[in-house]
């Protein structure tokens, strides 16, 4: 055997070997990138307003996933959850407060530990594990040393960028107000700065397999990107969420006390509803525009043609349904998000999948298209057959939940028709929603009669829970 010449070579060698490749027949890269608070306000979603030209070639030549599912609408536990491939409860992390998963699993090998240990270059850069937005951005806290090979966080203005702006919920700290900033340009920019160090990366990295994890911190609050964007969304233009008067009435008190400032439109205005939207908009069309171009890169790379993509959203996002904003409810807009994966020679490019996905599915996806075993307890399982073949199926339902100051507890379960929630604390309650006539939850069903029969089969799904890749 000749001598290896590098560790790069080396690192090839052994990931070739473990997908089962000779060395001139590389194993794939994976991209895998996630954007913070990412609802499915996206031309590929047929959102009619919202820009998003990146992301919308990717979905043309990937699978969009139309039921993709969060296992908890927050921030950390989300990336807990789906980095380890295991729920919530397993996980241990249900806050964003305590978002160190290995104090409960010390050796837990995380998605990207995986591909670093079989040879990939593991790198991260941004917000992939959890990052206080605004505060923690620039930080290294809670990523996760042994995930990566290279780990950088690139710092950001945020709140602090100079240009005109605004803020209507003057009372709430940075990262839950709707503030707003229009800057000259994308110069200190998180997002910005992690799209340039992105391709450094990829031009070091190219000859050798890599996995590399891209978080951006956009749409988060606060909504900052050059006055361009916000330019796209003439805020006369802009059309508000409408709910019926009387949505509220029949949703149990422990939804509405999760968090109880996010309701009734968190105070504003609807001129400042329009602002905020105009604000989230134009953050998620500069994302697109960032991610735009880490694309560009692979391309003029070559390497587009060896690299699974994979983009999501970290869970959903309320802009005004049933008078909430943000995230943290168990209602089909804070649960489901975007997901998008484009796998090279995968027969289902370009088209959508309507199945019933989960983000712990995430996991096991990736390591049966790159052909490693992963580890024996993940709790979710692969998507790969829904690449070849959207209308197919994997899973009969999702899983989702939320818990609150220890005192509110509340799940989910979400299947091609139905979505079951139940809460405990605070009074307790049910909500059921039939999908195939009320897709936007306005009627909570739990006390008619008539879809007894549907309540008691959404019981026992929510009480048998999950069924692992064995079941």
């Amino acid at each position: 055997m000749p001598a290896l010449t590098s560790r790069r070579e080396f690192a090839t060698l052994i990931a070739a070997s473990a997908f089962g490749c000779s060395r001139s027949e590389r194993p794939p890269n994976v991209l895998f990138v996630a954007s913070d608070d990412l609802t499915s306000t996206l031309g590929c979603y047929g959102h009619p307003d919202v820009r998003s030209p990146n992301i919308d070639r990717l979905a043309a030549r990937g699978v969009r996933f139309d039921n993709a599912y969060c296992q908890f609408p927050f921030c950390g536990p989300s990336r807990a959850s789906l980095l380890t491939g295991l729920r919530p409860d397993t996980s241990g992390v249900v806050t964003n407060s305590n978002v160190n998963f290995r104090e409960k699993h010390a050796d837990a090998v995380t998605l990207p530990q995986m591909f670093k240990n079989n040879g990939w270059r593991s790198m991260r850069v941004g917000k992939m594990f959890h990052m206080g937005v605004p505060g923690g951005v620039g930080s290294m806290r809670h990523q996760d040393p042994p995930s990566w090979d290279v780990s950088i966080s690139p710092p950001g203005d945020e709140h602090n960028s100079v240009g005109p702006g605004g803020d209507p919920n003057p009372d709430l700290r940075h990262g839950l107000k709707m503030q707003w900033v229009q800057t000259a340009d994308a110069s200190g920019q998180a997002d910005s700065a992690a799209a340039d160090t992105a391709i450094e990366l990829l031009r070091e990295s190219a000859d050798a397999p890599f996995f590399l994890g891209l978080g951006f911190v956009r749409p988060h609050t606060p909504f900052v990107a050059p006055s361009s964007f916000f330019d796209m969304y003439p805020l006369e233009e802009i059309e508000l969420i409408r709910n019926p008067p009387d949505d509220l009435d029949d949703i149990p008190a422990p939804a509405k006390n999760l968090r109880p400032f996010l309701w009734h439109q968190m105070g504003m205005s609807e001129e400042n509803q329009r602002i905020s939207l105009r604000g989230y908009y134009a953050s998620v069309s500069f994302m697109d525009e960032q991610f735009g171009r880490v694309l560009d890169e692979l391309d003029h790379l070559g390497v587009a043609d060896r690299t699974i993509v994979v983009f999501f959203g970290d869970h959903g996002w309320h802009l005004g349904e049933h008078t909430h904003w943000q995230k943290m409810s168990l209602m089909e807009e804070s649960v489901k998000a975007p997901l998008i994966i484009a796998a090279p020679g995968a027969r289902g490019a370009g088209r959508s999948s309507k199945a019933m996905v989960e983000f712990v599915d995430f996991f096991p996806t990736l390591a049966d298209l790159c052909g490693l075993e992963p580890p024996e307890n993940l709790e979710g399982v692969s998507l790969s057959p829904l690449l070849d073949d959207p209308a197919g199926s994997v899973k009969d339902a999702a899983y989702s939940q939320v818990q609150w100051e220890g005192r509110i507890f509340g799940r989910t379960v979400r299947t091609d028709r139905y979505r079951y929630i139940r809460w405990d604390g605070d009074g307790g309650g049910e909500e059921l929603y039939d999908h195939s006539n009320d897709p936007r939850e306005f009627t909570n069903l739990a006390s008619d009669e008539s879809r007894a029969e549907a309540l008691d089969r959404m019981r026992t799904l929510l009480d048998r829970g999950p069924v692992g890749p064995a079941g």
